[in-house]
């Protein structure tokens, strides 16, 4: 997934909308320079990276502590675990679940009390809400937290290493290539499970980074994410130093890191009210950049529109850094997303190759939604001279003699675009 340029961009004459998407034709570019004299393939707006693989080292060592540990039926547990975590959704809110049994009570009432049935009213309201009770459990989605113990820390490995890692050195990416002048010194990583971010970190930035914070709640994946850094053995030393393991989030609001991340850590929270103070903390903590990964799913994408919404309110009473939140990426503006409204999830897609592990194929595509929040407003960045650039939210359409583009743009606005090489170059 790439962003238009900025010459393209502002050619656009917008047509009549016929839905959300507005329909429009990008009209002949007026500077034929536009990649300045480069390859078309080198155009500075591609933000997306070709098959990831894990670095070797730790492929070795997640490879070594799976076969140590000899869980039975790995391969079943891992895909269900993995089926598990995309199909997860967020826990019913108990003002949502109220407001339903009301409205179902009184539905049921309704219906009964049409039958003119002579029944004393205190058995009658017995049987509704005995009805009301049976209706809730068998339609609410059952939340429940899930405990990584080392066993499943192991299936958890298997499952989701690598497209954790993918989807995590993607999101990272957009910051090394739209603020190259960006290099960060410390990290702070929030659910960081088995290190994933430490990795794709160090292998952005394995120059500059010189502390980095894992902050999980299992101790076993504390212990498991330690000893990948160690090569698979607690008896080598750390391939990656100065990598320090927490189980909560430091005290002091003053600390800052120049790079937070949490990657699939907010949809583990319980609740808006827990999730919406997990996200303020961690913006107390960014000096930099905060970056939220999750599930490429609709749950994942309104998880990240609810802590995006809370960071652009700017409402924390807990003010450490009076500079603002801007949104970096995806999002060309800061006004509401089109893509919300109409309930479509706006994610990505990156290649990455899973461990080798038996019945593994050789590739396989990590489907995530992000969000990245800056505390300094980047302008004029991957070479767009201050013109505005917008984002492609769904794969191009390619036709043998022009493509559509479906793009979010700096206005808002989601719009349909037609690219002819005639008119506007290749």
């Amino acid at each position: 997934m790439f962003v238009l340029g900025p010459r393209m961009f502002a050619l656009w004459r917008p047509a009549s909308p016929t839905s959300r998407a507005q329909s429009t034709v990008a009209l002949p570019l007026v500077q034929p320079d536009f990649l300045n004299g480069g390859p078309h393939k080198k155009h500075p707006g591609v933000t997306n990276l070709k098959t990831l693989q894990l670095p070797e080292e730790l492929q070795k060592g997640a490879l070594m502590l799976i076969h140590a540990a000899q869980v039975n039926s790995l391969a079943d547990r891992a895909r269900r675990l993995s089926n598990l975590l995309w199909s997860r959704k967020r826990k019913v809110e108990d003002a949502q679940l109220r407001a339903r049994a009301k409205t179902l009570e009184k539905s049921l009432l309704e219906a009964e009390k049409s039958l003119n049935r002579d029944e004393d009213e205190s058995q009658l309201e017995a049987r509704i809400r005995k009805k009301v009770f049976y209706e809730l459990r068998r339609t609410t989605y059952h939340w429940s937290p899930l405990r990584y113990d080392e066993e499943l820390g192991v299936v958890y490995m298997a499952s989701r290493l690598a497209g954790g890692y993918a989807a995590v050195k993607r999101a990272l990416y957009e910051i090394k290539k739209r603020d190259p002048a960006f290099s960060p010194h410390s990290l702070l990583d929030f659910g960081s499970g088995l290190g994933t971010a430490v990795w794709a970190s160090h292998s952005l930035w394995p120059d500059s980074l010189k502390e980095m914070v894992c902050v999980d709640s299992s101790g076993a994946m504390n212990s498991l994410s330690d000893q990948l850094l160690r090569g698979g053995s607690e008896k080598n030393n750390p391939l990656i130093k100065e990598v320090y393991f927490r189980q909560f989030l430091p005290v002091s609001p003053k600390a800052q890191s120049d790079l937070v991340v949490a990657a699939f850590t907010l949809s583990e929270l319980g609740s808006c009210e827990e999730r919406e103070e997990a996200t303020l903390t961690l913006w107390r903590k960014t000096s930099s950049y905060l970056v939220l990964v999750e599930h490429g799913t609709l749950e994942g994408y309104q998880i990240l529109m609810e802590a995006r919404e809370s960071l652009l309110k700017n409402q924390d009473k807990v003010v450490v850094d009076k500079r603002k939140p801007s949104v970096f990426a995806p999002c060309p503006h800061e006004l509401p997303c089109p893509l919300h409204q109409v309930s479509v999830p706006c994610n990505f897609i990156q290649s990455y190759c899973p461990l080798p592990l038996p019945g593994s194929p050789e590739r396989l595509q990590e489907k995530f939604s992000y969000l990245i929040m800056a505390r300094t407003k980047i302008v004029g960045d991957i070479g767009s001279e201050g013109l505005a650039w917008a984002r492609l939210t769904a794969p191009v359409l390619r036709k043998p003699r022009h493509v559509h583009c479906q793009l979010c743009c700096s206005s808002g606005e989601l719009r349909h675009v037609v690219v002819t090489a005639r008119h506007h170059g290749r």
